[in-house]
């Protein structure tokens, strides 16, 4: 019977939370776990009036299911019940259903807010045979939503089954213990995880924390930890009990998702959402530091018609390798991006401020021209990809993102226009032009 306590109110706690309210989809979850949980909940108002119940909560306090107790005062069921009893206190009372009157055993739990929570227990004979609880489980598993509980201060922890698996042991492997769930916490979250525990002990407030597990075999996953204290007639904590649930997946698809939003999904390169944020972060290091900044515009030549004549699948290679070349050209430190089409952007930070600019900026501009300069074979027969670079720097030509990547994007277009794979500096009037080799 503890166990069936210790989990439901785990999970009656959790549900309860302001934070899962506002998730449906977990709220969902949380709520099915209840539906099939064998044990009767009912959380009452200030008036000892039903607010919510399970169903299990209906079957026990009217088996023939004739009444809704959802409005009704609880003392229709339990006349004797005009007064609760302490938190956590189990007790006997009387249930009354029409005309015969039974046992029924009930445990009041923490309350909640305003709201008063009660647990009725089911006899053995009600559980039948355990079938009730067999579901329960199997709804843990299918959920990966396990139960805990802590004796504050040593040693002593209980997991639910579908815990076990979530710290990659089978159930019944281990021994569990609070030693045990630290070891396994990675250490960059330990301390975290123990500070926010400490502060629900503390203050009483609802502990919420996503942190990361580190299995036997060395693989690292995430799980989201939450939970309560519970405190004795003294009013002093003795216990946490909550609920663990495995956001592995969860975590994945963000990442993925993450990856969409800030890469070009051909290349594999960071997109402009990217490219401006990161060029936002280089312009404050370099005005700390006092370095220059360098950001150039890059638009292929000859790409339009290779994709026009050869089909997009040949387009993609000249893509994929412009990529890969441009990418081995500079630094792990810097930046390649594609903005879409055959646009590329390369940001290259920390260069010196003593060199002038148009030495920096050839310099530049020919080891790119020299990475673009081999041929590429497509079906069988062999092309040089020209480019046309726009140059624009930090703090020479422009002083902000926005302005800086103007400036890079007309200094491309005017170098565009004068020729195959010429160069242009930012507000300059020139135009500097590389000749490939034959």
């Amino acid at each position: 019977m503890m166990l069936l306590l210790l989990v439901t109110l785990a999970i009656i706690v959790l549900l309860t939370g302001a934070a899962l309210w506002q998730q449906q989809r977990r709220a969902r979850t949380f709520r099915r776990l209840l539906d099939l949980s064998p044990n009767g909940l009912l959380i009452l108002d200030r008036r000892q009036r039903v607010r919510w119940h399970n169903p299990a909560a209906a079957r026990l306090l009217d088996p023939a299911e004739k009444t809704d107790p959802t409005g009704q005062p609880i003392t229709r069921w339990l006349p004797m019940l005009d007064t609760l009893p302490a938190p956590m206190q189990r007790m006997e009372t009387l249930l009354r259903r029409g005309d015969q009157q039974t046992q029924q055993d009930l445990t009041r739990l923490p309350d909640i807010g305003r709201q008063r929570i009660l647990l009725l227990h089911p006899t053995a004979e009600q559980q039948a045979g355990g079938e009730a609880m067999e579901r329960f489980k199997r709804s843990q598993y299918f959920a990966r939503i396990g139960t805990w509980d802590w004796d504050i201060g040593t040693d002593r922890l209980y997991w639910s089954e579908a815990i076990y698996g979530m710290f990659g042991y089978q159930p019944g492997e281990v021994t569990p213990s609070y030693s045990l769930f630290c070891d396994s916490v990675h250490p960059d979250d330990r301390e975290r995880v123990r500070i926010g525990e400490q502060r629900c002990i503390d203050t009483g407030e609802n502990h919420d924390e996503e942190y990361r597990v580190i299995w036997p075999d060395g693989s690292v996953h995430w799980v989201r930890e939450t939970g309560n204290v519970v405190k004795n007639e003294q009013g002093q904590p003795v216990k946490m009990m909550g609920v663990v649930r495995d956001i592995t997946e969860e975590k994945r698809s963000v990442r993925e998702l993450e990856q969409r939003a800030h890469q070009d999904p051909l290349t594999g390169l960071p997109n402009r959402l990217m490219l401006e944020q990161r060029l936002v972060e280089a312009l404050a290091r370099a005005r700390a530091r006092q370095t220059r900044l360098a950001l150039v515009f890059i638009d292929l030549n000859q790409f339009k018609a290779i994709n026009d004549q050869l089909g997009h699948a040949s387009g993609d290679e000249v893509l994929l390798t412009v990529a890969q070349r441009l990418r081995s050209a500079v630094r792990s430190s810097d930046m390649v991006a594609r903005l879409g089409g055959d646009e590329f952007v390369v940001l290259l930070e920390g260069l010196s401020r003593s060199s002038r600019v148009t030495d920096e900026a050839h310099q530049i501009s020919e080891k790119l021209f020299a990475s673009l300069a081999s041929v590429i074979t497509l079906q069988g027969r062999d092309y040089r990809i020209g480019a046309s670079l726009g140059v624009a720097l930090f703090p020479d030509h422009a002083a902000t993102m926005d302005k800086l990547i103007h400036a890079a994007d007309l200094a491309m277009y005017s170098a565009k226009r004068s020729g195959n794979n010429q160069y242009r500096l930012g507000e300059d009037l020139n135009t500097h032009a590389h000749i490939l080799a034959p």
